[in-house]
């Protein structure tokens, strides 16, 4: 295998390293001005991205949050020459999981939450110093997994932020001071947000996370000028919505495997449990995608609650661990793809939905795609939910759909994945999809049956296996896959689980950070080989961006490590770095 590796230092050592720094002699560039505010109008949001590859103006590049860049200065032929062009120290040590938006030389990034307080920061995207830092002070916070944010959104002149505490904000672009909040929902019952929100079309769209505690999980649009709820849609529809009940499907969708369900007992017992969706999970853990020519956001919905037992909560659990489709001008339905009813491992979408277009022969379909903790990709017509491809599994599987109980059995994929949170990437060169996943399989060794109930306490449904006491090793897997035939183009494995996204470029690359000692690694688009390494210091489990100022590429990834891999004894160290990466 090919490997021209550039091993960097670490992210303090590179900070204060003079080699690293132009000589003198080299210093012929003319000092930079300030930088100059500009208003992010709806045709910059629209166009995002791939129409102008100088921002960086949405979650995932655009709307479609398919993390593709156009630029190619960075290549296959010279990625082992990138190097830190800046760096910026958060001054913390924590789950550091943003993606920065740029407008032009600004950019935009959030914090993790660090003794109750979250922030806002804006810098110079040329040299990365802070030009406003906005602290942003949380009541009760509930979560399941760190004190994480991974993005704000902007429009106009106002850069939106949503908060472990269930607000959402509005800050002055120009100069980082409040303009409104709005109480999204209620912390106190385990309400709270670690999702980038997105703006479009005026307003705000926001979903909920917090499924390890007795919510219902909902999109809500606010108004961008005065911060008022505009509409609220729910995951879990109510009675006289269609309940949540749904089909009783049996077997696993895309597929004639046995979900292993007692329909007969959950049918006997939908009465005794007939509250059951007012606190029934489905929670939105990222954000949506847009497609403005259908009027749609798309959303991947999370786990239904308890997590690991179904007995409360017979049926197929609608819409929790789905694709669904909503109309942003009134937050009414489109439709709803279900990839697990009833599911009792957590296999919730977690990882968010991206829009790319199909060819099957002739046909050019619109798709919207998602990867999943199943460790398949599901992509569906997005104009009308209908499944397109399921692809063969890129990670390994074993005892799928054993039900968890008290036997132990190791399941494979575990509940933190096949692919996590973790944000995927399509590039129209290759035509193929890239993720990163975990190989970490997972067993239970008790069951709690009781309903969850409202209120500060999470419940999950049983207790898990120590890790440590899991026969088989946890690992990391980057791969890509055909959404056309769902075959997997190239897989690459990795020491520790990968958790934090992709970037894909015009360059021939795949971009995406490490938890093993902290590094930021890139891969070959078509092949998979490994062709550059940087060694950071922390873990780079965040989604990296891309931008052009001044003609050149800079790629830039958030680094400090994460939450979850810590608590479970691996090794992903903290940090509070961004590095802005370019060419010499």
């Amino acid at each position: 295998m090919r490997r021209l590796i550039a091993v960097g230092l670490a992210v303090v050592t590179a900070a204060c390293n003079n080699e690293s720094r132009p000589k003198p002699a080299d210093a012929k560039v003319a000092p930079l001005g300030p930088p100059v505010f500009a208003a992010v109008t709806d045709s910059i949001l629209k166009g995002g991205h791939s129409a102008d590859a100088a921002n960086w103006p949405v979650y995932g590049g655009d709307y479609s949050q398919a993390r593709y860049s156009a630029l190619d200065e960075v290549s296959v032929r010279n990625v082992a020459s990138l190097r830190p062009a800046w760096i910026y120290q958060g001054g913390f040590s924590e789950s550091f999981q943003t993606t920065p938006l740029v407008i032009g030389r600004e950019m935009y990034l959030t914090t993790p939450m660090v003794e109750q307080t979250q922030r806002v920061v804006k810098i110079d995207a040329a040299t990365g110093a802070k030009l406003w830092d906005t602290p942003i002070r949380q009541q009760t916070t509930l979560f399941c997994c760190g004190a994480n944010n991974r993005g704000a959104a902007i429009a106009g002149e106002r850069v939106f932020v949503a908060t472990l505490d269930a607000r959402l904000i509005a800050l002055d672009a120009k100069t980082g001071s409040q303009l409104w909040e709005a109480q999204i929902a209620d912390p106190n019952l385990g309400y709270g947000n670690t999702s980038a929100p997105i703006a479009y079309d005026g307003k705000v769209l926001i979903g909920t996370s917090g499924g390890e505690w007795a919510i219902r999980g909902f999109l809500k649009a606010f108004d961008q000028a005065t911060g008022k709820l505009v509409w609220t849609w729910y995951t879990i529809p109510a009675p006289e919505e269609g309940g949540w009940w749904g089909e009783w499907i049996e077997t696993a969708p895309g597929s004639d495997a046995s979900l292993n369900r007692q329909i007969a007992k959950e049918k006997a017992d939908s009465a005794k449990y007939s509250d059951a969706w007012q606190r029934g999970g489905g929670p939105i853990w990222m954000p949506a995608a847009v497609d403005p020519a259908l009027g749609l956001a798309f959303v991947s919905i999370g786990n239904a609650n308890p997590d690991y037992n179904g007995v409360s909560r017979p049926g197929d659990n609608r819409w929790t661990a789905s694709l669904c489709a909503v109309k942003i001008a009134d937050g009414k339905l489109a439709w709803c793809y279900q990839f697990v009813p009833h599911d009792v491992w957590d296999y919730d979408g977690t990882s968010p939905p991206f829009l790319f277009d199909v060819e099957k022969g002739a046909e050019k379909i619109p798709v919207a795609a998602i990867f999943t903790k199943l460790g398949w990709l599901y992509v569906v017509d997005r104009r009308t939910g209908k499944l397109v491809t399921r692809s063969d599994n890129y990670v390994p599987q074993e005892n799928m759909w054993h039900v968890p109980g008290r036997d132990t059995v190791e399941i494979a994929p575990g509940s933190a994945g096949g692919t996590n949170w973790s944000p995927g990437a399509y590039s129209p060169l290759t035509k193929l999809a890239y993720t990163v996943a975990l190989d970490w399989p997972f067993a239970t060794t008790g069951v709690d049956e009781k309903p969850c109930k409202a209120g500060p306490g999470a419940c999950i449904g049983s207790n898990l296996v120590e890790n440590e006491k899991l026969s088989r090793h946890r690992g990391g897997i980057v791969a890509a896959l055909d959404p056309a035939t769902g075959k997997v183009a190239w897989s690459q494995k990795t020491t520790l689980p990968m958790i934090g996204g992709v970037l894909t470029t015009a360059g021939g690359l795949v971009f995406a950070g490490g938890a093993d000692g902290g590094t930021f690694d890139a891969w070959d688009a078509r092949t998979g080989d490994h062709l550059w390494q940087y060694h950071t210091g922390a873990g780079c489990n965040a989604a990296p961006m891309t931008y052009r100022l001044n003609g050149k590429q800079y790629i830039a990834v958030a680094c400090g490590g994460n939450f979850v891999l810590r608590r479970s004894g691996l090794d992903s160290p903290s940090g509070g770095t961004l590095i802005s990466f370019a060419l010499p």
